[in-house]
């Protein structure tokens, strides 16, 4: 008769699955079995979310090279703009003082044709004129004239002396208070 072949059976019997040992196992098995599913699902998650992330950033790399080109590209406009502004503020802040101009004007309309300004200070309530002139009588009328005006409030005259370099001329300083 021929030889019987014996069979291994390698999976617990099940006198051992009733045996306090073989639930643990059965449970062990079953549970790590759950674990090792779960922990491959985050892996795989986590890798293919890898590529979605990479294309993120690639696009936002690119955005801001754009970006940045764009910038680089519109700061020459922008020099030119603060530049504008910068001039544009200096105009306004003079604009303000037109007072200092129209005592400027009012000053040299005065002057006699003999009379030569040398200087013009202005503060904000008070003018000092230097100038030069050919004879006393056209200081004399330059005086006048500015008295004349009602825009000063005082005219006086101060130091008149001969001028060293020409003796014809005669070099006047005149402080005025403005009303």
């Amino acid at each position: 008769m021929p030889a019987r072949k014996k069979l291994i059976n390698l999976l617990p019997q099940e006198e051992f699955e009733a045996s306090i040992l073989g639930r643990i196992l059965r449970w062990a098995m079953t549970t790590f079995r759950f674990i090792v599913i779960i922990t491959e699902l985050v892996v795989m998650s986590a890798f293919l979310s890898r590529f979605w992330l990479d294309a993120k950033n690639s696009d936002l790399n690119d955005t801001l090279e754009v970006k940045s080109a764009q910038i680089s590209a519109q700061s020459d406009f922008e020099k030119d703009f603060r530049s504008l502004q910068d001039r544009l503020k200096i105009f306004k802040d003079a604009s303000k003082d037109t007072k200092s101009s129209d005592t400027l004007t009012i000053i040299s309309a005065k002057t006699p044709a003999d009379v030569s300004l040398v200087s013009v200070s202005l503060q904000d309530k008070s003018a000092q004129v230097k100038g030069t002139s050919g004879s006393e009588l056209g200081i004399a009328q330059f005086v006048s004239n500015l008295k004349a005006d009602t825009a000063f409030k005082e005219v006086v005259l101060g130091q008149v002396s001969s001028s060293e370099g020409n003796s014809a001329l005669t070099v006047f300083d005149i402080k005025i208070t403005l009303k």
